[in-house]
């Protein structure tokens, strides 16, 4: 059964629970919160080197380089990535994912996983995978319920019935009939759930077959199963992505696959985990899955603890000290700093509401930001200039392009730029510069092995992101 086993990625994150570090333009799922490696290398690794098939992965238009790059930084360069044209909820992308792989073959058992879940374990997940696909293929909808810990108030439950019958799942771990989904609790009924002894936090991870899935909504939802169909059927690629056909994607309706499917059917089993896993989706989450020291606080970056306890500090950029505190999350990054009371952690709501309603860019970008050919950081901002800080990959080249608003200044600080200005081509080595006129139709390539870098002095009327026509740009976007 492992042999077609299909990992279905989902990362579509938007970013929004662990801000300041995670924005609306670098979510979750591309930090580095449990380990070296990212969330999204974590997961998509967690069957590397088994039978299974390379992974199929879901994610936004706005994050398909991040994406690329990220899995290929980790080894993975047979992925399928899919690209939604607008955010749907999870059924429209598991059942495009669904339609996708039974096109390769009609017998595909997929394993669909949130990209940005933590499982220390990877041992024991991959021997759930084993009575989860026999469930699967006796035609279940199978999703593992994680063993609680604690009465947490941020995630769904499942409450379990009786031992189904089954041919395959074994004495270990039982499969379970699903009586309901519940909604995340208060912390009254959290702690009613877990003495009952029969519920289990709802972690969002499948294993059925595709077709068992895609019966099952066409009997539940036929429109979405009909729209989605027509998505994949009418897809086309683009580099190493999938673009599906935008118009019937985006009428298909935004809902999860627990209300329009899991809760709905009647073969949806349980299977229990019971081992280490977090959504890590507040930053008490963090603190939790974090090294500790004697006081129970934890600390990333450069960070000073006096009189403290339970407490954890994230220091992106500066050294941060705190002094006297209890049960407090200091989050620093260059341009914001969260602190909060961790009994408060799910608040973050309202702190992420207050910056759509200001339309803080806070809240969407970090100062350093990722590009396919690189990124750049924003050192300094005032009106009429901003200096920049640029990175260019070894061989990467930026886009064709001009501005109406504003002229450059760049100056090479480390490795060899290939500039074109006009019919023009020069070549810059370290402490060599040159001038971009405003309206100048421009392009920077690094011929090197090493990466590019240097500061770029912007000064104009408009110095926004937007002031940019491509003309030419090889990865499309143009």
């Amino acid at each position: 059964m492992m042999t077609t086993i299909v990992p279905v990625i989902l990362a579509g994150g938007s970013g929004t629970r662990l801000w300041p570090l995670s924005r609306a333009d670098y979510p979750k799922q591309f930090l580095a919160l449990g380990g070296e490696q990212t969330l999204l290398q974590e997961t998509a690794l967690r069957l590397h080197g088994t039978a299974a098939q390379p992974p199929l992965v879901v994610c936004s238009e706005q994050h398909r380089f991040l994406t690329a790059e990220q899995l290929q930084q980790a080894g993975i360069n047979d992925a399928d990535i899919m690209l939604e044209p607008a955010a749907r909820n999870t059924t429209p992308a598991i059942a495009v994912a669904a339609w996708h792989a039974i096109l390769r073959d009609p017998e595909s058992l997929l394993l669909v996983m949130p990209a940005d879940h933590l499982i220390p374990d990877v041992e024991a997940f991959r021997l759930l995978l084993e009575p989860a696909a026999i469930e699967a293929g006796n035609g279940h909808l199978v999703t593992l319920g994680i063993a609680p810990t604690h009465p947490e108030t941020g995630y769904g439950y499942i409450e379990a019935g009786a031992e189904i019958a089954s041919s395959g799942s074994g004495e270990t771990t039982p499969a379970l009939k699903v009586n309901r989904f519940i909604e995340k609790p208060d912390a009254v009924t959290a702690a009613r759930l877990i003495d009952a002894g029969n519920c289990y936090w709802n972690a969002g991870i499948f294993v059925f077959t595709a077709q068992v899935f895609l019966d099952a909504l066409q009997s539940l939802k036929p429109e979405m199963h009909e729209l989605t169909r027509k998505a994949v059927e009418g897809a086309t690629t683009d580099l190493d992505f999938i673009r599906l056909d935008v118009e019937p994607f985006a009428a298909c309706e935004d809902i999860s696959v627990d209300y329009a499917v899991m809760e709905q059917s009647s073969n949806t089993v349980v299977l229990p985990f019971n081992t280490a896993w977090s959504d890590i989706g507040s930053w008490d989450a963090i603190h939790q899955v974090g090294a500790k020291d004697d006081r129970n606080n934890s600390a990333v970056g450069d960070v000073i603890f006096d009189d403290c306890s339970d407490c954890h500090v994230h220091a992106s950029s500066r050294l941060v000290t705190i002094l006297g505190l209890k049960n407090v999350s200091v989050i620093e990054t260059p341009d914001a700093v969260l602190v909060l009371d961790m009994a408060n952690a799910q608040g973050i709501k309202r702190i992420i509401e207050q910056l759509k309603k200001d339309d803080r860019e806070e809240l969407t970008t970090h100062q350093t930001c990722y590009r396919p050919w690189g990124n750049y950081t924003s050192l300094s901002r005032a009106d009429r200039y901003q200096v920049k800080r640029i990175v260019v990959k070894p061989l990467a080249t930026l886009s064709l392009q001009k501005h109406f608003h504003r002229a450059e200044h760049w100056v090479v600080v480390k490795g060899t730029a290939v500039v074109t200005i006009g019919e023009e081509e020069i070549m810059l080595t370290e402490n060599e510069s040159t001038y971009i006129p405003l309206g100048a139709v421009h392009r920077m390539h690094n011929p090197g092995s090493i990466p590019l870098e240097l500061i770029e002095v912007q000064s104009g009327s408009y110095l926004g992101e937007d002031d940019i026509v491509r003309i030419g740009d090889e990865y499309g976007r143009s």
